[in-house]
This record gives C-alpha cells, structure tokens and sequence, in this order.
C-alpha cells in the first residue's frame, strides 16, 4: 500500500509533478453506511485492510473508517450491536481529486494528519485511496 512518502520540508520534483491518479491504490473495500460497526470490523480483518471507504446508497463516498475509530466505538459505553456506520460522528473528512498533484494531496495529509486519503471524482465517487508509504 506504498504510494506517497511525506517530507517535513520540500518534496522532491518528481511529486509535485505527478497526480493522485498516477499515484492512488484502487478504492480496496468499501461497504454500505447502514453497515454495523461489528460487520465492518469483521470485513475489515477478512479483507486484512486498515480502512473502509464508506458509500451511501446512491453509491457515492460518505466517509472514511479505520480499525482504530471502529475498535474505539465498539468500546465506548453508548455501543449496541445496531450502531451503523452512519450513525458514526465524525464528517467525511479530508480528500482529494485524481487531478489534483501529488504535493497538494501531501498537503492535505499533513494538515489533515491522516495517513490515508480518499480519491474522489466529481461526482462523489470513491476511486482509490492514497496512503503514505511504512
């Protein structure tokens, strides 16, 4: 899932030339927003993904998950079994256009602190994922 390295400073010239298209890992699993937290997490460990892209019924990109989010409100003491992926606070969060440039998706990362970003077109749909490289 290596696709971008963040730099603290400068990128080289090589990012800030490329786009998020060339770039992005395909979209990986994506599920439905009236999904259970406890689905997601068992879809999320069959699939061995650290994320989930989040669709509405129209198909089009609602949100982001994690393990660590889902872990985290499957602990929490307002949990039941009913609790649905749109039921999860927390917006869409940041993302990017496939023609956007390497270095403005960078930037959104670092401002954002996320180590993984939704490709989104203009119609609202999940296309990839952009991660930084481990």
């Amino acid at each position: 899932m290596s696709l971008i390295q963040t730099r603290p400073r400068s990128i080289t010239s090589a990012f800030a030339c490329g786009t998020v298209a060339d770039a992005m890992d395909t979209a990986g699993p994506q599920v439905c927003d009236d999904m259970t937290v406890e689905v997601a997490l068992s879809v999320m460990a069959g699939a061995r993904a650290g994320h989930l892209l989040v669709c509405d019924d129209s198909g089009l990109w609602t949100g982001l998950v994690t393990q660590p989010q889902l872990a985290a409100v499957r602990d929490g003491s307002a949990y039941t079994d009913r609790v649905q992926l749109r039921d999860l606070n927390g917006g869409r969060g940041p993302y990017t256009s496939p023609v956007a440039t390497l270095a403005e998706a960078e930037r959104t990362m670092r401002c954002g602190q996320v180590d993984v970003l939704p490709v989104v077109d203009e119609h609202g749909s999940a296309l990839g994922v952009l991660a930084v490289a481990r």
